[in-house]
């Protein structure tokens, strides 16, 4: 069938081209009717809406009718017309109808409605169909281009940090090992050991846990700087939290000290959620609708409030005085729990919070110590559902201090020599932080597992596809 170029069923929806000769294609979602006329509700991937595509049963081959099933692929060409019905503005009253690819009704998975989230894991490689990942997803991209927009509209450098990296930095050591190696005829040193000098690197190497020291030394140079990629941790963690692999952003700035960095986090946060809110209404609308009554009224209410801002040991002696009964129980110098995180900015203060000021012991090498010889300056934003969202800090600019930090972490110098060296060649005060990606479309769609907002999951014993 010859076809004109095709509108998207986004445009087509907003469109007042009342009897316009237009051509859509799409998948099926459903087919209802009765042998005089027939209904087609079409989607393309482009809204969350389908279009009504009504076909007249006398014009058309019933053995083409026969192939248009739930989740068939189609070509079809029409006339905008007026719809009769209630739910949108217009359809399409067809006039021709070509059948790109059929759906078995009886093999289709996705035939009927209502599978639960956990089924739709399974079949990861079609749920981007359903309403609900389509929304997810197309929320996923709006976040994306606006990450990428706030920070060049700011002067802000996109850098690309190495996936494949010899340090670790978060000193977890839970890391995808990266080998060229025969691992069934491993060269071994004369102590037994892996001998990795014969490895493709000449050296142990991992993907990378984080962009950010390989930032650091962009922003010694650009001031500015953000990454936005790939991370990956080898955690036995299967929590609703956790994946292992995941994107985060992490900027970078020379100049900026911890309250800089605050502001900016902020900042940062809300003209995301500010954005989803502007751009992303009717996936909003719906998730709102289908999974968390109070999604929109919560990102409101972020874009609306300033966060609240306190020390760790404020939050510690808040959260002791509670009375409240703690799977993890609070002391002071223990690494906060999200449900501890979570207290706070839901029952305590209701709105997003940031702790600062955390024990050196349960933080980062890189942070910049406190006079107080305890405590670094750490900051982290916590978030309502989520808990920690982003997670950064004044980095240590004093050379002797950074040192004297990774020796007494045992962390290998002879892989750190690069970094030293931005302390010895021109240090400057700066600051920098960690958005999880997936944690902020947890926040931004309202869906309660982490497995369900990127589209092919990474978790232990899982990496379908």
């Amino acid at each position: 069938m010859e076809t004109m170029k095709r509108t998207k069923i986004r445009e087509l929806l907003a469109s007042k081209e009342i009897g316009k000769e237009v051509n859509v294609k799409g998948w099926v979602r459903t087919k209802r009717g009765n042998k005089n006329v027939a209904f087609i509700a079409l989607n393309d991937g482009s809204t969350i809406h389908s279009i009504q595509i009504v076909i007249d049963v006398a014009g058309f081959n019933p053995d083409d009718l026969k192939l248009v099933t739930t989740g068939a692929c189609i070509n079809v060409n029409g006339i905008l017309v007026e719809s009769q019905g209630s739910g949108q503005a217009v359809e399409i009253q067809a006039t021709t109808l070509e059948v790109y690819g059929t759906a078995d009704a009886d093999t289709y998975p996705l035939q009927k409605k209502g599978h639960t989230l956990e089924f739709l894991r399974e079949i990861a490689h079609l749920r981007p169909r359903t309403n609900t990942f389509g929304a997810v997803l197309r929320v996923r991209h709006n976040m994306a281009y606006a990450i990428h927009k706030y920070y060049n509209d700011r002067g802000f450098v996109y850098l690309h940090t190495p996936i494949i990296t010899g340090s670790d930095a978060e000193g977890a050591g839970a890391m995808f090992k990266v080998t060229a190696l025969d691992l069934d005829n491993l060269p071994r040193t004369e102590e037994g050991a892996i001998n990795y000098k014969e490895d493709f690197f000449g050296k142990s190497t991992n993907l990378t846990v984080s962009g950010q020291l390989e930032g650091e030394l962009g922003a010694m140079a650009l001031s500015e700087i953000y990454t936005f990629g790939p991370t990956f941790r080898a955690e036995n963690s299967n929590t609703p939290r956790h994946l292992a692999e995941f994107w985060m952003i992490e900027p970078e700035m020379a100049f900026y000290d911890i309250k800089d960095n605050m502001d900016l986090a902020e900042d940062f946060i809300k003209y995301l959620v500010k954005y989803a809110l502007e751009n992303c209404k009717d996936d909003l609308e719906f998730l709102n609708k289908m999974y968390d009554n109070e999604l929109i009224e919560r990102l409101t209410f972020v874009t609306n409030n300033a966060f609240k801002r306190l020390t760790y040991t404020e939050a510690v002696e808040i959260l002791l005085a509670s009375g409240q009964k703690f799977e993890f129980p609070v002391a002071w110098g223990i690494d906060l729990q999200s449900e501890h995180e979570r207290y706070l900015v839901e029952k305590v203060f209701n709105c997003p919070v940031i702790l600062t000021d955390y024990p050196k012991e349960i933080k980062a090498f890189y942070m910049k110590q406190n006079e107080d010889g305890k405590t670094v300056r750490a900051m982290d934003v916590l978030f309502p559902k989520i808990g920690e969202i982003i997670g950064g800090s004044q980095r240590e600019e004093n050379y002797d201090k950074l040192l004297a930090r990774i020796q007494e972490l045992h962390i290998p110098e002879k892989d750190m020599w690069w970094y030293l060296d931005t302390r010895r060649f021109g240090a400057a005060p700066h600051s920098g932080f960690g958005l999880g990606f997936e944690r902020l479309i947890l926040f931004v769609t309202g869906m309660a597992n982490i497995r369900d907002v990127i589209p092919f999951p990474r978790t232990p014993q899982n990496a379908e596809f």
